[in-house]
C-alpha cells in the first residue's frame, strides 16, 4: 500500500476542507479510491499509487482555495477534479487574491475558473469581448463587476447594460405600461447584478443622473457611446441585423462586452442568431476577443453542469431542433 503526507499547519483550512461531518474528505476518497485521515498537523493518505498521487494534487489545490478565501464545496470540488484529470491544477494558482470589485455585502467579487480568468483578463485587455456560454457561468455577472470596477476608477462615465427586449423581436407595445414597466422583467437580471454590487439607493441614483443606463436594445439605435461600458446580454437572440447596429455604437474611450448562449435562441421563424453570426464575423479583428465558456465553468448547482451535459449529448445525437 502507497502513502503519501500533506502538511497543514492552519486549522481553518484543514476543517474547511474536511467540511461539514467530512463530506469533502468522504467526496475526495470516493473520487481516487483512497484512504485520508488527520494526523495532527498533517493529512495521510493512503492506496493504489495513481491514485494517491493524484489525491494529492487535488488536496493541495483545494487547500491552495481555501488560503485564497474559498470555501471548499461541491462545485469546487468537481472543477479541480476535473484540473487534475487534465493536468492542469496548477494554473488554477493563476487565480488572483484580489478580487474584481467588492459588493454592498462585502462580497468580493472574483473568478473562480479559469474560463472566467481568461474572461476577465480579456475584458480588461481589449475593446470589444464576446462571451459565449452556458447558463451559470458568470457571463453577464463577471461582465458587470468589470463595469463596476471601470467606473469606481473613473475609467468611463457611463455604464450602459442593453438586452433584446423579448423573444420574438421588440414588442413592447403590446404590453401594459409605460416603457420602464414594460422592459425591466426583461432586464432584472442586469438589475440584480447592479443592485448587488451598488445598492438600490446609489444605483437609483447613478441611474437619475445618466450615470447608469438599463434600456432594450432597441433604443441603442442612432447613438454613439463615448467613455463607456456597454454590455448586451443575451445577445443570442439579436438578428445579425441587431448585432451590427449595436457594434457600430461604440464610441472613444468605451468597452463593449457581448454575452449569450447559442444553446438557447428564441428568435422567430427560424432566423439566425446575431451573435453565431458576430462570432465568424469578427473572429480575426485585432482588440476583440471571443471567449468561449464550458460547463466546467458553472458555478451553480452541480446538476446544472450535469444538466448542459445531458443536453450535448442529446443534441449530439441528432435530436436537435435548435435555431442557428
Amino acid at each position: 500500500m502507497y502513502e503519501k503526507t500533506v502538511g497543514v499547519a492552519e486549522i481553518e483550512h484543514m476543517l474547511n476542507l474536511f467540511g461539514s461531518y467530512d463530506e469533502n474528505i468522504n467526496t475526495l476518497q470516493k473520487q481516487y479510491n483512497v484512504a485520508i485521515v488527520n494526523r495532527g498537523e498533517e493529512i495521510r493518505i493512503t492506496g493504489e499509487q495513481q491514485n494517491v498521487d493524484k489525491a494529492v494534487k487535488a488536496v493541495e489545490t483545494l487547500l491552495s482555495l481555501s488560503r485564497k478565501g474559498e470555501r471548499i464545496n461541491e462545485q469546487n470540488l468537481r472543477y479541480v477534479f476535473s484540473l487534475v484529470d487534465e493536468g492542469l491544477q496548477d494554473e488554477l494558482k493563476s487565480l488572483s487574491d484580489d478580487g474584481i470589485c467588492v459588493t454592498l455585502s462585502g462580497k468580493i467579487v472574483k473568478p473562480k475558473t479559469l474560463g472566467q480568468k481568461k474572461y476577465t483578463d480579456a475584458i480588461r485587455d481589449n475593446t470589444i469581448v464576446l462571451g459565449v456560454g452556458p447558463a451559470g457561468t458568470g457571463k453577464t455577472y463577471l461582465a458587470v463587476a468589470m463595469a463596476v470596477k471601470a467606473f469606481r476608477s473613473h475609467e468611463v462615465d457611463r455604464i450602459i447594460l442593453t438586452r433584446p427586449a423579448v423573444e420574438a423581436g421588440e414588442k413592447l407595445g403590446f404590453l401594459p405600461g409605460d416603457l420602464q414597466t414594460k422592459v425591466d422583467p426583461y432586464l432584472r437580471p442586469l438589475y440584480d447584478a447592479l443592485f448587488e454590487m451598488l445598492g438600490a439607493e446609489n444605483f437609483q441614483k447613478q441611474l437619475e443622473r445618466g450615470s447608469i443606463e438599463v434600456a432594450p436594445l432597441a433604443y441603442m439605435r442612432g447613438r454613439t457611446l463615448d467613455d463607456s461600458f456597454i454590455i448586451l446580454d443575451e445577445a443570442q437572440n439579436t438578428t445579425p441585423e441587431q448585432m451590427k447596429m449595436f457594434l457600430t455604437r461604440l464610441g472613444f474611450g468605451s468597452k463593449a462586452v457581448i454575452t449569450g448562449d447559442v444553446t438557447q435562441i428564441d428568435l422567430p421563424d427560424q432566423r439566425r442568431s446575431g451573435l453565431i453570426e458576430a462570432m465568424k464575423v469578427l473572429k480575426n479583428i485585432s482588440d476583440i476577443s471571443i471567449n468561449r465558456f464550458t460547463e466546467k465553468d458553472v458555478v451553480r448547482h452541480r446538476l446544472v453542469q450535469d444538466i448542459i451535459k445531458a443536453y450535448e449529448k442529446y443534441y449530439e445525437r441528432g435530436n436537435s431542433h435548435k435555431n442557428g
